[in-house]
């Protein structure tokens, strides 16, 4: 709970910024996540769907973005990315839109979020690989398989890219 606490003043304290540098530039915000736990009980099952605790979190990060204005929703075309980020989704009423994780911050997905805060749902392999694309640089490497709860933020305004991560229990 404290997690969650911190996470949505940090998350108010992003917005809040973003809201006040608006009206003299475009602020686009990205929120990356991992989909959930997914479920590992058939090693041969390539599209699992989220565990028990899968879905407790994707609720979870419903709930952390709940004071946050959001535009849209992106997630990979399987189970477990399209069932982390419904919760999301609806609880903004916003559709999920699909996007291809073998064709990262293309020209239309870059028109498309400009100056707008989307959240987008990958892999362990995808959001970080993402992530280093619009950063222009490697900076982060695939995330551990145990881990779900890492949340990169990115900001661009006026060409100016900034970025965080944190790690929610």
């Amino acid at each position: 709970m404290k997690s969650i606490l911190i996470l949505h003043i940090f998350l108010f304290s992003i917005v809040s910024f973003a809201q006040e540098t608006s009206e003299q530039s475009q602020t686009t915000t990205y929120f990356f996540i991992r989909h959930a736990e997914k479920d590992l009980s058939d090693p041969n099952n390539k599209n699992p769907n989220l565990t028990e605790e899968g879905k407790e979190r994707s609720e979870n990060w419903a709930k952390m973005l709940a004071d946050t204005p959001i535009d849209l929703v992106f997630s990979t075309d399987y189970l477990r990315t399209q069932q982390t980020a419904q919760p999301i989704a609806a609880s903004k009423e916003l559709t999920i839109a699909s996007y291809n994780p073998r064709d990262l911050y293309n020209s239309d997905f870059q028109q498309k979020t400009k100056g707008k805060t989307s959240v987008i749902v990958g892999h362990s392999n995808t959001t970080p690989t993402f992530v280093n694309k619009i950063l222009g640089k490697e900076k982060y490497t695939s995330i551990d398989e145990k881990v779900y709860g890492k949340l990169f933020i990115i900001k661009i305004t006026d060409a100016i890219i900034t970025d965080s991560v944190l790690i929610i229990n």
